[in-house]
């Protein structure tokens, strides 16, 4: 077995970035308890917590209101991590980079103004987002809820139609699939990079040209929130319109989030709440709005969070995006060959060889999910279980839920065994056979 003295994430050992993590400091006990659900909400390095903290202990002022030395460096602070951020993402402009409350925030916060374009609101800089019934919404049916919902309000206030791309017997779809549902009506489309339930990994360019292509008036929105923390991207390059990703699974903060837009479309795009810091000028009837980002950012802001979320960035950038990648993929290649070999479990998305991101659900015949994640929690394996927030892809996969282990920079191989070790043990445990291959 390889320890934690061997792995590596890049030049740095997993045992000394895992020291990196208050949470993860060893407790001495003969089986420490193994954090296998970071595609939910990662664990946070002290960096990240300290910086939250000197700002909080030293530059705390109102951001962007006000002329004292003290809102001048509140701001610059903000703002630098505003940099940063866009820095990490390949954003062509800081201004591409609006703060949120958390990537389904940031969602709505496009679905919404599609829906008040549509509604006339914006004036006619904003007609280019405006659906007419029957457009065409087109989206995967395995998408995360957070980028299925918004649409169907979409679809509900304009009446355009929601039109799925199907998913096969492991619940991954490809590039074929999509342009197969693609017409001169599709005017959305939107797609995780990295399934949370399959960890499939779209190739995001391809699929951009092949929009361009076949439905040239559609914009494409990306859920970027399994991607982000674990590999490098590159939105501008990508060619996608918005995009969508939380901090809090990126080591950072709870309560921050990022839209990604294009900078000429966050520019005309009806923001989706309105109040102090978003206007240029206000009278009793109407208003005009700033351009992005402070068009859409309303109100007080999360200034600290961001400022975390600037350091969790800067501290992924030090260890290198590629070799996060790298590591996580050969957590997931641990676990799919180990599952393998179980009888009775099914392993959901890409089989045994195909790449996928660094997480991995499955299926126990005769098992409820529930009951698998007590088994295993009690084994010490904190993972998740149930629909994921993916009901219609469990839905066509003919199964209610799944459990889920997922992977993040100071995920161990012992870790991954320990979870293939105790996967092959539920079975047997609930009467159903001995669990061995």
């Amino acid at each position: 077995m390889i320890h934690t003295d061997t792995e590596s994430v890049g030049a740095r050992a997993v045992r000394d970035i895992r020291r990196d993590f208050p949470a993860l400091a060893d407790p001495g006990d003969a089986r420490p308890t193994a954090y296998l659900d970071s595609a939910a909400t990662a664990q946070r390095p002290a960096v990240v917590l300290d910086a939250e903290r000197d700002y909080l202990e030293h530059d705390v002022a109102a951001v962007h209101r006000g002329a004292s030395a003290a809102t001048g460096r509140s701001t610059t602070r903000f703002e630098e991590a505003r940099a940063d951020v866009a820095r990490f993402v390949g954003a062509a402009d800081e201004r591409e980079v609006v703060w949120a409350q958390n990537a389904t925030d940031a969602l709505n916060m496009v679905a919404l103004g599609i829906a008040d374009a549509s509604a006339g609101i914006g004036g006619a800089r904003a007609d280019r987002f405006a659906l007419q019934p029957g457009d065409e919404i087109v989206l995967p049916e395995a998408e995360h809820h957070a980028n299925l919902l918004p649409w169907q309000r979409v679809a509900q206030r304009t009446g355009a139609r929601l039109v799925p791309v199907r998913v096969d017997e492991h619940g991954c779809w490809g590039i074929d699939d999509l342009a197969a549902v693609l017409t001169p009506r599709t005017r959305v489309v939107a797609f995780a990079e990295i399934s949370n339930v399959t960890g499939l990994i779209v190739p995001v360019s391809d699929v951009v040209a092949v929009v361009r292509e076949r439905a040239p008036q559609a914009l494409v929105v990306l859920d970027a929130c399994q991607s982000v923390p674990h590999r490098p991207v590159d939105l501008a390059g990508y060619g996608v319109d918005f995009a969508a990703f939380s901090g809090h699974k990126m080591l950072g903060p709870n309560g921050i989030g990022v839209l990604y837009g294009r900078a000429e479309l966050l520019d005309v795009l009806p923001p989706a709440r309105t109040g102090g810091s978003t206007i240029t000028r206000v009278t009793f009837d109407s208003a005009e709005f700033l351009p992005a980002p402070q068009r859409f950012e309303a109100g007080t802001q999360a200034v600290s969070q961001a400022i975390g979320l600037a350091a969790a960035v800067r501290y992924l950038e030090d260890l290198g995006m590629d070799a996060v990648a790298a590591h996580e993929a050969a957590f997931a290649a641990r676990v799919v060959e180990g599952v393998a070999a179980i009888p009775g479990v099914r392993i959901v998305g890409p089989q045994r060889g195909e790449p996928r991101g660094g997480l991995v659900s499955v299926a126990v015949d005769g098992v409820h999910a529930h009951d698998v994640g007590q088994f295993l929690d009690d084994a010490g394996l904190v993972v998740r279980v149930g629909h994921h927030c993916a009901q219609p892809l469990h839905r066509a996969l003919g199964l209610t839920a799944t459990t889920r282990a997922s992977a993040h920079v100071y995920t161990t191989v012992e870790e991954a065994d320990r979870f293939v070790t105790a996967l092959g043990e539920v079975r047997g445990f609930f009467g159903l056979g001995t669990g061995a291959a």
